[in-house]
């Protein structure tokens, strides 16, 4: 089930907060409770997904985009992303998110995510995203200029640019 109390409360938090710039971090603290762990007692690789969520909402709140959605009647989606997950998260663990938008190209913005527990580096994630309409895609610019923040992107690190090209590089729809 979708954590709807978690979302409600880092809403909440996330409108008492300092306006973000589009490009700053956003820093939430979550726990990893009973429900979100896998048989493995350790935090579900779909939940931490949903977790994600709970970061880049906020985040969206910050920097005024979620604002700008309905007035535009505009939606959002993920279009892509890619995790690394390298240490374990266990019940009642009290975990950092830092999540952050790091540029954007003519159709999508890229945003990376981690999550930290005692100074380290527990997942990270790659997130392509899109804002839409009944036309399609928007373009940033387009979405930017709406938020008041029409600036140039970012220079895309090389990581990411590479993602970009080794992505576009898979076959759609994939073969059977």
């Amino acid at each position: 089930m979708y954590p709807f109390v978690r979302m409600l409360k880092e809403g909440i938090l996330s409108r008492r907060a300092a306006p973000l710039g589009i490009t700053q971090t956003h820093v939430s603290h979550h726990v990893c409770w009973p429900w979100d762990l896998d048989v493995w007692a350790e935090l579900n690789n779909g939940r931490t997904l949903t977790l994600y969520d709970l970061g880049r909402i906020p985040m969206g709140v910050r920097t005024g985009l979620i604002g700008i959605l309905p007035k535009n009647r505009w939606g959002i989606t993920v279009a892509g992303n890619s995790r690394r997950y390298r240490r374990r998260v266990r019940a009642f663990d009290r975990i950092e998110m830092r999540s952050r938008v790091l540029g954007w190209d003519q159709r999508f913005f890229y945003m990376e995510q981690s999550m930290w527990r005692k100074g380290d580096c527990t997942s990270h994630m790659l997130l392509r995203s899109a804002v839409t309409s009944a036309d399609g895609i928007v373009p940033p610019a387009r979405v930017l200029t709406a938020m008041g923040q029409a600036i140039e992107s970012p220079e895309l690190p090389a990581w990411v640019k590479a993602w970009i090209d080794a992505d576009a590089l898979r076959p759609w729809p994939p073969e059977r």
